[in-house]
């Protein structure tokens, strides 16, 4: 090779010092390009591990996390409990009854022996809940109503079962005196000249004596109406 290149021994011994180190990167290079395996991280691993136990496994876990709910996020009412109503009016066995809570109308009639024959009832719900306290009068106006709680809120009472509550001769208006069977609006008036000028009402009784009332009106008024 000395004698075809022209080359001396000095740039021979170069030339092969360079062919070696070139040969040396070329084999290094390859060493490092080399694919190597690679091991899986760690949460891999659990999460392999976790589904290889089965698809209930995760389901369980979950469960078992979840807090258990407490006694306020109970779906509907208690029914517990009883509670105590009046039934009065025209009912076999009026008094006090001591009812399971829930009760309607038609149990409070029921445990007071049922209506008494020939008792008009169409203006009472017998399907309506009863609350504690409450009194229930049938057949009858009802002169008290009262309800379980004492923060019921306005407007009409929750307990009143019979017809219409009595009109106040005391405070009633003209509008009200006028929605009684037989009165007018001139005799509204009288009822209330008669109370401004004898200051109120002290009994029903004293209606016989205002101007346009008779004995066949009062008899029809005074079931209707309270002093």
């Amino acid at each position: 090779m000395q004698l075809r290149c022209g080359l001396e021994s000095r740039a021979l011994a170069a030339l092969a010092v360079v062919l070696a180190g070139a040969a040396l990167f070329a084999a290094v290079h390859f060493w490092s390009a080399r694919p190597e395996s690679v091991r899986a991280p760690e949460r891999v691993t659990e999460a392999a591990a976790a589904q290889a136990s089965g698809p209930g496994s995760a389901h369980t876990q979950l469960t078992a996390a979840a807090p258990a709910p407490t006694g306020g996020a109970q779906a509907g009412p208690q029914t517990g409990g009883r509670i105590v109503v009046d039934v009065s009016g025209k009912v076999l066995h009026p008094g006090i009854r001591h009812l399971p809570a829930g009760s309607r109308v038609e149990d409070a009639l029921r445990a007071a022996g049922g209506v008494r024959k020939g008792t008009d009832v169409i203006g009472l719900n017998r399907a309506r809940v009863l609350t504690d306290g409450e009194q229930v009068v049938v057949g009858l106006p009802a002169l008290t109503t009262q309800t379980g709680g004492a923060g019921a809120g306005g407007g009409p009472s929750a307990g009143q079962a019979g017809p219409g509550a009595p009109v106040s001769l005391g405070t009633a208006t003209v509008e009200q005196l006028e929605s009684l069977p037989g009165v007018g609006p001139v005799l509204a008036q009288h009822i209330i000249d008669y109370r401004t000028e004898h200051g109120g009402y002290r009994s029903v009784d004293e209606l016989r004596e205002v101007n346009g009332i008779g004995d066949r009106r009062f008899a029809d008024l005074r079931p209707l109406v309270i002093p």
